[in-house]
């Protein structure tokens, strides 16, 4: 409150000792000088606070706010009537001159139709979905009607992140459109479980204050590039608690571009479908992943897996158990996906899996799913 109080007066004083010397002072001119110059001197910037306006005035026009609105429904069957309902807001940043706008999957999930509005903007743009991501939380979407100019974001890296070094976030917390907040990387490398009920790996823990509706924004480096894209954070009240993660900018350029060309993410797969938790540990497994069927075209049947099968009294019967992918084990859908992020379509993997009392080991190229 002491700074908003002071302000007003700081600038009227300015204006005045500007006032004084145009129309001068006499033999106190000099003096009137000297004391203004202290001043301005007092009031100067420090050098991080410099860098923190910086980033902010060259990168705000780049981050939108993304409202959610969906398709309600009111009245009798024959006779009800459709209306746009607001399902919430989230942030969003712009990625290239096409009118491509990156956010979470989160944000524009189950919407029917997406707004986006720019800083001091006071037009509305409807945008699209191009594709999503779920299983890291990352979605796009597509302006229809493009602002006269666009701001591209600048990506940077996250690999070499270190804990320490300064971070900034803008979004539209609570519906505060474009609000800076500043802190620290507290930490690199976080395993947290995204919405699609999968561990996002290498996530970015900040202490840079993030609450609902900075979902989606851009997180920042003291250069001004972007290292990743605000997510979650960990509360037990639901705000800031200065704990919040974002899903690193290497995982966003390698997803995005795929999204953009293909309207989806080209992964590697096995071509089998896997038994669900609950059901597997009915059958007394808990280790590995039981193979529920096969495709009959993929590399898995081709290496000769068998998914589960029944007899003639209509039992199930168990078919292959998948204990490790070239020695890394995997005893869920969450382990096998985070295994095999780390391979590109086309690859070949070794399996080891047990059938029966026997364990086996084959190789097979990945195929894309």
């Amino acid at each position: 409150m002491l700074k908003i109080k002071l302000l007003p007066v700081l600038i009227l004083f300015s204006y005045s000792l500007n006032s004084f010397a145009l129309f001068g002072m006499g033999d106190n001119q000099d003096k009137s000088d000297r004391e203004a110059q202290a001043i301005i001197e007092k009031l100067a910037l420090l050098e991080s606070e410099k860098n923190t306006v910086s980033i902010f005035e060259r990168n705000v026009k780049s981050v939108v706010n993304v409202s959610n609105i969906r398709i309600a429904r009111s009245g009798w069957w024959f006779h009800s009537e459709e209306m746009e309902v607001p399902a919430g807001a989230g942030s969003g940043f712009v990625w290239d001159d096409q009118g491509h706008i990156v956010t979470n999957y989160h944000v524009i999930a189950n919407g029917d139709s997406f707004v986006i509005s720019f800083h001091k903007d006071k037009e509305t743009y409807e945008a699209k979905v191009v594709g999503a991501f779920p299983q890291k939380d990352i979605a796009v979407l597509k302006l229809k009607k493009k602002p006269k100019k666009l701001y591209p974001i600048i990506p940077g890296l996250s690999k070499n992140l270190r804990v320490g070094q300064k971070a900034m976030a803008i979004g539209n917390p609570f519906g505060l459109d474009h609000t800076m907040t500043s802190g620290i990387i507290s930490a690199t490398d976080r395993r947290i479980r995204g919405i699609a009920n999968v561990t996002i790996s290498g996530m970015i823990q900040t202490d840079c204050s993030i609450n609902p509706g900075n979902s989606g924004g851009p997180l920042y480096d003291s250069q001004g590039q972007v290292i990743g894209m605000n997510t979650m954070i960990y509360s037990a009240s639901g705000s800031s608690a200065g704990v919040g993660f974002s899903v690193p900018v290497d995982t966003i350029k390698n997803i995005v571009p795929q999204i953009i060309k293909h309207g989806k993410v080209k992964r590697p797969g096995l071509g089998i479908g896997l038994l669900e938790e609950r059901l597997k540990y009915h059958f007394g497994i808990e280790k590995g992943i039981v193979i529920k069927y096969v495709d009959p075209k993929s590399p898995a049947a081709k290496a000769g897996l068998e998914g589960m099968s029944r007899n003639q009294r209509g039992q199930y019967l168990l078919g292959d158990i998948i204990i490790k992918i070239d020695g890394k084990e995997v005893n869920n859908y969450d382990e096998i996906f985070n295994v095999l992020d780390n391979y590109n379509v086309g690859d070949t993997v070794q399996l080891t899996f047990k059938r029966g009392n026997a364990l086996k080991k084959t190789k097979l190229k990945l195929m894309e799913i």
